[in-house]
């Protein structure tokens, strides 16, 4: 949450002149409501099976830099549609979370004592993003240049 996953894929599929799709805005898009609508609506359970259906979609029919909710990898069918692919975490701490969202936006996961939650989500996320990870790139005091360039550098990628 807050680590830049759409601005630096953005970047990334322009560089490698390639297209960009995010999940979570394709999940805004097919259920005409936000994401923290649906958490509040239906519970957290039911928005999983929707991202669930969203990623395995998008990584079916998308062949360019696919962006994906931090939570997606939650689900072990989602990591093994993952495996082997080029996947890029991009990791942050949580006072660089802070600083970039004050953690005090409309994230459901963080609604009471955003930072012990925070810690508590990356606690139990960090090994599944590291498991189907081809390439860990840290975003903490870097612009989102520099990330783009890291990632790129990290997947042995060339510019279009």
């Amino acid at each position: 949450m807050g680590v830049g996953k759409s601005t630096v894929g953005g970047l990334l599929a322009r560089r490698l002149g390639i297209g960009y799709r995010d999940t979570d805005e394709d999940i805004v898009a097919a259920e005409g409501r936000e994401i923290a609508d649906i958490f509040v609506a239906d519970g957290e359970a039911a928005f999983r099976e929707i991202e669930k259906r969203a990623v395995r979609e998008a990584l079916a029919e998308h062949e360019g830099v696919l962006a994906l909710g931090g939570g997606a990898i939650l689900d072990a069918d989602t990591r093994a549609l993952l495996a082997g692919g080029r996947v890029v975490y991009l990791s942050m701490d949580v006072e660089e979370a802070v600083k970039r969202t004050g953690l005090n936006v409309a994230r459901p996961l963080l609604a009471v004592n955003p930072r012990k939650q925070w810690r508590e989500l990356m606690e139990a996320r960090r090994h599944l993003y590291e498991e189907v990870a081809s390439a860990v790139v840290a975003t903490d005091g870097r612009t989102p240049e520099e990330v783009t360039q890291a990632a790129l550098d990290a997947l042995e990628l060339k510019e279009a």
